[in-house]
């Protein structure tokens, strides 16, 4: 093995859904990821050497959400909307500037 990553980066949507509705699941987080995944291939980012949006269970920080983590930087990241999540791809993983507004 060469010890290299596969992808360059990974980024890791919260879609935990609880009993009760306090997870990220229930606020809105699919569209979010939609539009990560499909802002990635419009920038032909994805595959190897490039970036992977994955979906991903509980990350323990439910009251904090919808959330998620950049890799592999390890930075969390808050969010609203579609706005938040373009920024955070186009700012933080295609060009390596920290949206720092948006950590957590």
């Amino acid at each position: 093995m060469s010890g290299k990553s596969y992808y360059k980066k990974q980024v890791f949507f919260c879609m935990n859904e609880r009993p009760g509705g306090d997870c990220c699941k229930n606020k809105k987080t699919k569209k979010a990821l939609e539009h990560a995944k499909d802002l990635i291939k419009e920038l032909d980012l994805k595959g190897r050497g490039g970036v992977r949006v994955n979906q991903t269970d509980c990350l323990g920080r439910c009251e904090e959400g919808p959330l998620l983590v950049v890799y592999p930087e390890g930075v969390w990241y808050k969010y609203q909307d579609r706005d938040d999540v373009e920024e955070i791809i186009r700012s933080h993983v295609v060009k390596g500037n920290i949206v720092k507004r948006l950590i957590i």
